[in-house]
């Protein structure tokens, strides 16, 4: 009706294509256009990198929505229980997943989140593998 009433001069709502406020998909992000300040277009930009140390599970909706802002996101679960990490790293894991993105262990309950514009290089071995390698190599050594 919108689009009729602009080619007959009649009043209305203004179609789709004139209105910034709507949201315009791109892959699997939504944007908007329309007002631009400086917060909502540094965060739209993406390109930025997130620390955070969540202290409860509810705090990972925030993490989510960095990424989803197209923002690299390095996780600290220290300062939460074993089950609230194990609860945040599924979460997460499926926002991951549903972004397109990657999510890498950096170190002992530290891991980066990244989204799909952001290409991850390398990759960091565990502490443990080396132990292990050391003490048989003393084990030989000593006997």
């Amino acid at each position: 009706m919108a689009v009729f009433g602009g080619i007959f001069g009649g009043g209305g709502e203004p179609d789709s294509i004139d209105n910034p406020e709507i949201g315009v998909e791109d892959e699997f992000y939504t944007t908007k256009k329309g007002k631009k300040d400086k917060e909502s277009e540094s965060d739209n930009a993406g390109g930025k990198m997130i620390l955070l140390e969540p202290r409860a599970y509810s705090e990972s909706q925030q993490i989510a929505d960095h990424l989803k802002n197209r923002n690299s996101v390095v996780v600290n679960l220290k300062r939460v229980t074993s089950d609230q990490a194990k609860r945040i790293i599924d979460f997460l894991s499926g926002c991951i997943y549903a972004i397109g993105g990657t999510m890498q262990k950096v170190g002992v309950g530290i891991y980066l989140c990244a989204p799909k514009n952001v290409n991850v290089q390398g990759k960091i071995s565990e502490d443990n593998a080396k132990d292990k390698d050391a003490t048989k190599e003393t084990e030989e050594i000593e006997w």
